[in-house]
């Protein structure tokens, strides 16, 4: 006489990282310096590790987004040795908001006496898209 067993069931695996993050909760290692915010950028730029010439390629750095910012990024970190990967959620990188920008692109350069300022920035970015 033979008998047949069912397999086992399967049970759903858990999210890798599930059981540290909770929806609404903080996020409990940030890696972001502490103290306040104007001085959080110069505090992490003066504090990070570099990473070594020769061991660029062995990193990945995901870029989301092929406007202006994400393909100069892509570019950037492309010319430095990084393997980068550059997604969109368009059906093209050619369709990104920043091409089809018709009021055209405010660039926050600051030329050496330009006079330039944040209020300058923020009035030609509303201007431009008047």
């Amino acid at each position: 006489m033979t008998t047949t067993t069912k397999p086992a069931a399967r049970t759903a695996k858990p999210l890798p990282g599930a059981d540290f993050f909770t929806l609404g909760a903080d996020i409990a290692d940030t890696k972001a310096p502490g103290g306040p915010i104007d001085k959080k950028w110069s505090t992490r730029q003066f504090e990070a590790k570099l990473v070594n010439p020769a061991n660029r390629r062995k990193l990945t750095v995901i870029i989301v987004g092929t406007g202006l910012a994400g393909g100069a990024a892509a570019a950037s970190l492309g010319e430095a040795g990084y393997n980068v990967l550059n997604f969109c959620y368009q059906d093209s990188p050619r369709r990104a908001h920043s091409i089809a920008a018709q009021g055209g692109i405010n660039a926050a350069k600051n030329y050496r006496n330009d006079n330039d300022s944040t209020y300058r920035l923020f009035y030609d970015t509303v201007k431009g898209g008047d």
